[in-house]
């Protein structure tokens, strides 16, 4: 089972995401390596928004075939090229995960593995 914890005197989240989660003791745990905007054949999707769906739905394939689902995300690391992409990210997100809010954060980086590449999310989950 997952405890989400908004605590009293922490900053409301700004986004759908908790402060922190609790996990029973004995819960599988999963790490998701970065996932990027590239599709089943290997091509690299274009734009931010094909990129962001497609990073979302290699994630929740990963999910899927660990037999769990959004909601049992502990933990989301979104990392973005470029700043004015975050209200993108933040929707694509919200879609993706439907209602789910595991602890995140967002990072602005310089680049990642490719140029192409404008956005890559990794994750943590857990289910009992």
């Amino acid at each position: 089972m997952l405890k989400r914890l908004n605590p009293e005197g922490v900053p409301k989240p700004g986004s759908p995401y908790s402060q922190c989660i609790e996990v029973d003791p004995g819960a599988r745990w999963l790490y998701i390596s970065g996932q990027v905007g590239v599709s089943p054949d290997g091509k690299i999707v274009e734009g931010i928004e094909g990129q962001l769906e497609q990073i979302w739905k290699n994630l929740l394939g990963v999910l899927k075939a660990a037999g769990m689902g959004p909601e049992d995300l502990i933990k989301v690391t979104t990392f973005l090229t470029r700043k004015e992409d975050i209200a993108a990210s933040r929707e694509a997100r919200r879609r993706a995960l439907g209602g789910a809010e595991p602890a995140s954060t967002l990072l602005i980086v310089s680049g990642l593995a490719s140029p192409d590449l404008l956005a890559e999310i990794e994750a943590v989950a857990a289910k009992k």
